[in-house]
């Protein structure tokens, strides 16, 4: 018997429980009354195979050239990874031992895990029988369990053929687009490539939509006028309103509402108070948890799956790649258990007794038909001390443990109260306010801490009459849409680039496929971070010019779609689940991938990326990076050079000469052109569209030889800027 595990930490948590003989490569698992003759435990590392490149299925395609494209294999091969190739050496000889009668297929029960340790018996040319180990969690309890019920080997082998026509399709989608555009845009000036893809290139896109949307913002100023009401002894304050709009954008129209109101009569005309109830969240899938940390603790995505991943490996959480917010009602009826041993610790102590000791029956929670491959991320029967743990462990264990206690706390209530009072019969103001009338499971998790603050109203009866004590103008500005988090990206990746509430998002995703998948998602953030196409500051996420620059190339065609991506995620979980034929669909991926080539080819006639810094977009060779001199320095005899985010002198080094000039000044690229002339006539043309706060300026800059310094230099029909 051999069992093949996904990574080695895997391996040696399965080999763990029975009494074992270490070796390179695999451990021995000594008889035992589950293994009557012994096992093998070997494992993979990872993927260790990947499909070949191009140029192993015809030579003429090494060459990067359009009349290559597109580069369709009749049949698609794997090859051993270099790097891996001592481990599968391991793998391969295990299996052909005579005393290995069958296998068992350990790997992670998903998508990924299934091709991974199928795709290495295929190398291995191994033709012996298999079952397969399907489990959510690496406690000892579920170990053992598992192995006393494999699945048979067909009944997983759909997921195979949907991984396997995820990796082709990924492969076909990919490699053509990379290199049509890779080519095209280097005829734009850019030798850089551009990887182009299935999943990154529509996520790119949305990040490059909400970028757009930022540049072109422009903000305008508005007024609000607040009125102070003494309503027979109630005080509060209200937002003059007209058609329920309370900004005005005149300034002196603002004022005069306000002189108008100042010690007038007034009268509350309407007072209504809503409740609302607020259910405990849903447990976690992956991208809640994702979104969750990112909120909290701003964790990226990858970090996120990674401090999950320890968790799973050291069997206190179950498997982190859920895509489920639900439980079967066997996980369900361990969890008076695991609540027991939780109240035991300092850190979980305050919320026990729990309002619902058991949650058997509540199908918010429990619904068998709403699980997928696996349950929801939830603590596990080896209950651990937070305090045992490491900081990011802790943090990441916490939030998995208090959303499992919220499931058993009672609705959150709260009353939002809502004012209208009327001054002299003509203006009219509104207040807003809100109480919390029971906290429920709010006691465990407060998602922010201003949401939860009351607002209180006085208790005023509709008529009363009062007077306007107090009375002012607030100025404010329109404010452009905020840039995503990498939490919000991974939502807005899950709901295909829609942007709904929580309570949508409930309704909606259950239907939906995103992009990517629960285990990918957090990989394609990664990938377009590798790739420069986007850059994570103070956890917001920027587009870059090279992002920029190839959704401007790639425009509205359809694969920068996010509604496409999302369909042929549907598509492929169809061939998972038995239900899409892999042949049909990789027949549609091969017309697309002709007509993303013929799509680039014909648009690029048009392309202007005139407002890009397209000079900073060049593949970085063996040179140098910016090696290239722009001109000389003005502090000294050196060269000024490109240094990635400025541009600096070659004699930095050795003498710390001080010249550098920033690529982005005041929110506005500095192109190599722009520093070329500077260096060579001391001065630049006039350069439009400077932005300090909500104000934009133009100006050129120039040398000043008293100073030593860049300065600005204004045209003199406008103002100078301060």
């Amino acid at each position: 018997m051999l069992i093949i595990a996904e990574k080695p930490d895997q391996g040696a948590t399965l080999a763990k429980q029975f009494k074992t003989k270490k070796n390179q490569g695999y451990i021995e698992i000594l008889p035992n009354e589950l293994f009557p003759d012994g096992a093998y435990v070997s494992w993979a590392i990872g993927h260790l195979t990947e499909l070949i490149s191009p140029e192993k299925y015809k030579p003429e395609w090494k060459k990067w050239s359009l009349d290559t494209l597109p580069m369709i294999p009749e049949k698609f091969q794997y090859e051993v990874t270099k790097s891996k190739y001592k481990q599968f050496q391991v793998v391969k000889s295990l299996l052909k031992k005579a005393e290995v009668k069958e296998i068992i297929h350990a790997g992670d029960a998903g998508r990924e895990g299934e091709l991974i340790v199928r795709n290495i018996i295929q190398l291995s040319g191994s033709k012996k029988p298999m079952k397969r180990l399907w489990i959510s969690s690496l406690t000892p309890k579920s170990i053992y369990e598992g192995f006393q019920h494999l699945l048979a080997e067909q009944e997983t082998r759909p997921l195979f053929h949907e991984a396997y026509t995820r990796a082709c399709a990924d492969w076909t989608v990919g490699m053509n687009a990379s290199r049509v555009y890779s080519i095209l845009l280097k005829k734009k000036g850019m030798s850089d490539v551009f990887s182009a893809g299935r999943v990154q290139t529509p996520t790119l896109a949305l990040i490059v939509k909400r970028e757009k949307e930022i540049e072109q913002f422009i903000s305008k100023p508005f007024w609000e006028v607040l009125a102070d009401f003494n309503m027979e002894g109630g005080k509060y304050q209200g937002k003059w309103q007209k058609n329920q709009e309370t900004r005005i954008d005149d300034q002196e129209m603002a004022e005069k509402i306000a002189a108008f109101c100042k010690g007038k009569d007034a009268k509350v005309t309407d007072m209504v108070t809503e409740r609302k109830e607020f259910l405990p969240p849903l447990l976690f899938n992956l991208s809640a948890l994702q979104a969750t940390a990112n909120k909290m603790y701003k964790f990226p995505p990858k970090k996120t799956l990674d401090v999950l991943q320890s968790l799973y490996q050291k069997g206190i959480v179950s498997y982190p790649r859920s895509d489920s917010n639900y439980v079967t009602m066997g996980e369900a009826e361990t969890f008076p258990d695991i609540m027991d041993k939780l109240s035991k610790y300092a850190d979980y102590s305050p919320y026990f007794p729990l309002p619902q000791p058991s949650i058997l029956h509540n199908k918010r929670f429990v619904n068998e038909k709403k699980v997928t491959d696996h349950y929801a991320i939830i603590p596990t029967e080896q209950v651990t001390d937070p305090a045992r743990l490491s900081d990011d462990e802790r943090k990441m264990y916490d939030l998995v443990v208090k959303r499992l206690i919220a499931a058993h706390y009672d609705k959150a209530i709260f009353d939002y109260t809502t004012i209208t009072t009327m001054v002299d019969q003509r203006a009219e103001f509104v207040s807003k306010g809100k109480q919390k009338i029971q906290e429920g499971w709010r006691k465990v998790i407060f998602n922010n801490e201003k949401e939860d603050e009351d607002i209180l109203l006085p208790n005023v009866e509709k008529e009363a009459t009062g007077k306007v004590v107090k009375c002012k103008v607030k100025e404010g500005k329109t404010q452009p849409p905020k840039r995503y988090t990498e939490g919000q990206l991974i939502t807005l990746m899950k709901t295909a680039g829609k942007h709904l509430d929580n309570e949508q998002l409930e309704k909606v995703l259950m239907k939906t496929e995103g992009l990517g998948t629960e285990a990918t998602r957090a990989g394609i953030i990664t990938m377009l971070k590798d790739r420069k196409y986007i850059t994570v500051q103070k956890n917001q996420v920027f587009a870059t010019d090279k992002g920029k620059v190839l959704i401007e190339a790639i425009g509205d065609k359809i694969l920068a779609s996010p509604e496409m991506t999302a369909k042929w995620e549907q598509r492929l979980r169809e061939i998972g689940e038995g239900k899409a034929s892999a042949g049909t669909f990789m027949e549609a991926v091969k017309k697309l991938s002709s007509k993303i080539i013929s799509d680039a080819i014909t648009a690029s006639n048009e392309w202007d990326f005139s407002q890009f810094d397209t000079e900073s977009i060049q593949r970085k060779s063996s040179k140098r990076k910016g090696s290239a001199s722009l001109g000389p320095c003005k502090l000294c005899d050196g060269k000024i050079v490109d240094k990635g985010n400025f541009y600096g002198c070659t004699n930095y080094p050795t003498t710390k000469c001080t010249f550098t000039v920033s690529k982005k000044i005041f929110n506005k690229n500095i192109t190599q052109a722009t520093l070329k002339t500077l260096l060579k006539l001391g001065e630049t043309d006039v350069i439009e569209g400077f932005e300090k706060g909500d104000k934009t300026f133009n100006a050129a800059l120039f040398w000043d030889e008293q100073s030593k310094k860049v300065n600005w230099k204004f045209p003199k029909e406008t103002n100078v800027y301060e």
